[in-house]
């Protein structure tokens, strides 16, 4: 982010005082009078605090740092007062060790908010720890705030046994049909969507990286289907969840999905917005990347589940295009 200080005007306050001959024999102006001219020069120390000002004038720490765990990123909110004084931004200070030193280093992102999604860490745990920084108007920078922990949580996909998938659960979406930015050839390849049967279809030849929405004009500017089949010998015991891996999505019209299994509605998904390079770009994981991905997981009832072959679909409802990384059915 670039930081933008925001500086004030000086000038003299109040008309000219009157001087000179025809100005003797007045009143003192009000200004003069009221000693303001001594205060003035008083104070102007002030401007020239250096940027490290004191606990006293510099703005005070955040309170109330709070850490939320989701998939792949850590979510962190606080509290501050943004114009007691003006905040130009908040600097964020992570790692992975308790006790860490606030520093270059140790710098994560810079914010005008007052809460920040820490992502890109993937589908394994993750744990950190941060402190807040409050920079001013004028750059004068508040204590660190307190430290707290957090922890971004692990995907079924890593924690839990695989029963059916479509694709490498890797940031990737290279493996899948049409990749990387073969779009427009999804009318020709797909003219009815997607319809995957685990065990006997390819994912390079018949799952398509991207699911278009009613607003793509290449894909029908129509509600789009993908239907995923996989057999199971008995309902598993214990849950039986969905996971599925977005490599990125629109920036602006994500949209939603619609979910069902064998005919039973699950849940309507609304997408985050990602970073639009997705339908060009199929590595997320290549240094600097602005893909942006996402994750979609819920436990299946296990009432709609049966002996046999199921039938998963994944209707796009509305807005734009998503991309694939992977999709499978997990229990534990």
């Amino acid at each position: 982010m670039t930081e933008e200080n925001m500086t004030g005007s000086t000038g003299t306050p109040g008309g000219a005082e009157m001087t000179g001959s025809a100005g003797k024999d007045r009143p003192l102006a009000r200004r003069t009078a009221l000693g303001l001219a001594a205060t003035a020069a008083a104070a102007a120390p002030l401007a020239v605090l250096p940027a490290e000002a004191s606990a006293s004038a510099g703005p005070r720490p955040v309170r109330r740092l709070r850490a939320k765990s989701e998939i792949g990123r850590i979510r962190l909110s606080w509290e501050g007062e943004a114009y007691k004084p003006l905040v130009d931004h908040y600097a964020i200070y992570g790692s992975k060790t308790a006790g860490f030193k606030v520093g270059p280093d140790t710098l994560v992102a810079k914010t005008v908010y007052a809460s920040f999604a820490h992502d890109r860490m993937g589908g394994g745990r993750q744990d950190w720890y941060y402190r807040i920084v409050v920079v001013d108007a004028a750059g004068n920078r508040s204590r660190p705030s307190a430290e707290v922990a957090g922890h971004s949580t692990e995907s079924v996909a890593v924690s839990g046994k695989a029963l059916a998938t479509v694709g490498a659960f890797d940031h990737k979406s290279l493996e899948l049909a049409l990749s990387p930015n073969k779009s427009s050839q999804y009318r020709t390849k797909f003219p009815n969507g997607v319809d995957y049967t685990f065990g006997t279809s390819r994912p390079e030849n018949d799952w398509s990286y991207i699911q278009p929405g009613p607003s793509d004009s290449w894909g029908g500017s129509k509600p789009s289907r993908a239907t995923f089949r996989f057999a199971l010998e008995a309902v598993p015991a214990g849950e039986t969840w969905l996971s599925i891996w977005l490599l990125d999505t629109h920036a602006s019209l994500a949209g939603t999905i619609a979910l069902a299994l064998n005919g039973t509605q699950i849940s309507e998904v609304k997408l985050e917005n990602g970073a639009t390079r997705g339908s060009l770009e199929g590595d997320a994981t290549v240094p600097g990347t602005t893909l942006k991905p996402s994750y979609v997981e819920l436990a299946l009832p296990a009432s709609a589940l049966k002996t046999g072959e199921n039938v998963l679909t994944i209707d796009k409802t509305l807005g734009s295009w998503h991309v694939y990384d992977a999709l499978g059915i997990f229990t534990r």
